[in-house]
């Protein structure tokens, strides 16, 4: 045992040499690929950072220098910066809403075999792969539009007044516009989930007498727990970001009732050329996405412990 465990050792510290080598070649590999994904991320991100502290703005070139917290505190008392924020939070948590029930009822839907399945998926997915802003065009002059609209159409056919959705309803009109867009990426992604999910599950749970909400609730929950995890923080980094619909629908109207994080940096960038307070205001939206990601992972992980644990 002694000798046997001898050699082991000197086969190991023949090795090691080898194996360090390896190691340092695979690092030395990375490391280009890995540099340039770091000043990728991290000179835009340290640029915004040192714009946000200076007073510079391009109608106004001659007050410029350091700003100190002072585009920070203007943020902050602009009422229309609170409610760009209001708005973000309630287009993300709609379309998320939205999105995520809709994709899971529509992925549960095309699991089952009946006939016309491969046509009816494809149109399904196909809202996925239109452009944002053909997206918002499309709703704008095809569906919206007050006299050749779609939907006004409808209103005539039935003896109803048609409805200007755009004015009425633009918070409305807008979360439609995205969750249309991005309901096909939460059912791709879940029906991908739900195929790998074992059918011996399913027929044990069934043998036991549970029913089609306990199955559900107990089985298949559970199991597309991660694939929750990437839908929902994917599309929350891109809710955050939403802003084509709206630019080519309300353009942040009427007044300020659709207008966003995205959209109000838009507007002090293009509008006021302010770049110090728009680089504030884009700090402001990364602190927020952060914070939303944080607080949706835990409040997602804490409820599926809990239905694991029941």
């Amino acid at each position: 045992m002694k000798a046997m465990s001898r050699s082991l050792t000197q086969n190991a510290n023949r090795e090691a040499p080898g194996a360090r080598s390896f190691s340092r070649t695979t690092r030395l590999l990375m490391a280009p690929a890995v540099i340039f994904l770091l000043i990728w991320m991290l000179v835009p991100l340290l640029m915004t950072i040192y714009y946000s502290f200076q007073q510079y703005n391009l109608m106004m070139p001659m007050y410029d220098g350091f700003a100190a917290f002072g585009n920070y505190a203007i943020l902050l008392s602009d009422p229309v910066f609170w409610e760009a924020l209001g708005n973000t939070l309630i287009i993300v948590l709609a379309s998320l809403v939205v999105t995520v029930c809709l994709g899971l009822a529509l992925a549960l839907l095309f699991n089952r075999t009946f006939v016309g399945r491969g046509v009816a998926r494809t149109l399904a997915v196909a809202p996925f792969f239109v452009m944002p802003v053909v997206t918002g065009l499309i709703w704008k002059n095809m569906l919206f539009h007050p006299v050749y609209g779609l939907f006004a159409w409808i209103a005539r056919q039935l003896g109803l007044e048609p409805v200007d959705w755009l004015a009425h309803y633009p918070m409305v009109s807008v979360i439609i516009m995205i969750t249309w867009e991005w309901t096909p990426f939460a059912l791709l992604v879940l029906l991908t989930g739900l195929q790998s999910l074992p059918e011996d599950q399913i027929e044990a749970a069934r043998l036991d007498g549970a029913n089609a909400w306990q199955e559900f609730r107990h089985i298949v929950v559970p199991h597309l727990g991660q694939v929750l995890y990437v839908v929902v923080m994917l599309e929350s980094i891109f809710f955050l970001t939403s802003f084509a619909e709206i630019y080519t629908t309300t353009s942040g109207g009427p007044g300020t009732a659709t207008t966003n994080l995205p959209y109000y940096i838009f507007q002090t960038v293009f509008q006021q050329y302010d770049i110090g307070m728009a680089s504030a205001a884009a700090i402001g939206a990364v602190v927020l996405a952060n914070i939303f990601a944080i607080m949706l992972i835990r409040f997602i992980a804490g409820n599926l412990n809990a239905g694991a644990q029941q």
